[in-house]
This record gives structure tokens, C-alpha cells and sequence, in this order.
């Protein structure tokens, strides 16, 4: 039987590229949850008016990919002590968030920032919310794959890239 949980943690063009990658994930979708207006566009969003954060819904197979691996990626792939930003984008809604739909995913979640805050894995706070997730609005269909459709896109070649690259040296045993 297969889970969801969506992450939130800055642009979902990196998040999104980098799960679609892990083996055990099935769908990788971006999007928008954590906001008060239904059915938002990218460009509302973008404003920071509407309370969403940019987010990638992950659909798994938990007996090949658990949730605390699923965190350890995310909380790789971006700095969960930069409220409202990442980088040079700011605003609410690149926000470091875990949007669980689980106890289990809000206690694997709870529990890794505990621990991540025992080791002091990061030198400042870690400001990522931990909230049940309410609705996922998936994000308009050019959203879709972008970083793989968009390589010359000079924000993906900036920026997404060399997270991409990051990552897949970090997890390379955990991807396709």
C-alpha cells in the first residue's frame, strides 16, 4: 500500500527533481498546500498572499523507501533555518514545511528535528513547521518536470542544478 507526504522546502522545481529520482518513490508531484485560497495559481502564490507554500506531494512505497529516509533526503536538498526564504527566494511561501498525513509521518518528522537540534546538525534553528496536511492543489501542468524539460532555464541552471548534482553524489544509492 502506498503513502503520500508533501514536503515544502523552497522551489518545488528542486524538490521535485531530485524525489523523481529515489527508488521506491512512485509520483512526485509539485504544488501548493498550507493556504487559506482554494484552487491557487502559480502567479497568486508567488505574491505570498495566499498563505500556500510551494510544495512537491510524494507518493511512496514504504517497504522500499521509509519515511525517515524520505526526510533525510529533504532535509538535505534544502536549509530548513531560513524562515520564509531559500536563498534568494523569499517569502512565506518557500517556507520549510512537512505536511504530514500520518502519525507516524508527524512523529518520523518530530523526531528528526529533535535530533537534528540534539546534534546540532545545523548551526541555527531549524524553523521547519511540522503541520497536518489540509488540502494539495497540484500545480499547473508546465510545472511539471520542469528542470528536465528546462535545463537552459538560467534560475535551474543557477541554482537547481547544482543541487541536483549534490544530491545525486550524497544518495546515489538510494536512486534509480
Amino acid at each position: 500500500m502506498t503513502q503520500q507526504i508533501t514536503l515544502g522546502g523552497g522551489c518545488f522545481w528542486c524538490i521535485e527533481g531530485a524525489f523523481k529520482q529515489v527508488r521506491g518513490v512512485l509520483k512526485a508531484q509539485s504544488g501548493y498546500a498550507g493556504g487559506e485560497k482554494a484552487e491557487p495559481t502559480y502567479e497568486e502564490v508567488c505574491t505570498g498572499n495566499t498563505g500556500h507554500a510551494e510544495v512537491v506531494q510524494i507518493t511512496f512505497e514504504p517497504t522500499a523507501l521509509s519515511v525517515r529516509e524520505i526526510l533525510e533526503i529533504f532535509f538535505a536538498l534544502h536549509d530548513p533555518t531560513q524562515l520564509n526564504r531559500q536563498g534568494n527566494d523569499v517569502g512565506t511561501q518557500y517556507r520549510s514545511a512537512i505536511f504530514y498525513q500520518t502519525d507516524e509521518q508527524r512523529d518520523e518528522a518530530e523526531k528528526i528535528i529533535a535530533e537534528m537540534r540534539a546534534d546540532k546538525t545545523w548551526q541555527d534553528e531549524i524553523v521547519t513547521e511540522v503541520v497536518a496536511l489540509e488540502k494539495f492543489w497540484p500545480a499547473e501542468d508546465y510545472h511539471d518536470n520542469y528542470v528536465e524539460r528546462n535545463p537552459q532555464n538560467a534560475y535551474c541552471q543557477a541554482v537547481v542544478s547544482p543541487k541536483l548534482a549534490k544530491f545525486k553524489r550524497t544518495f546515489a544509492e538510494k536512486l534509480e
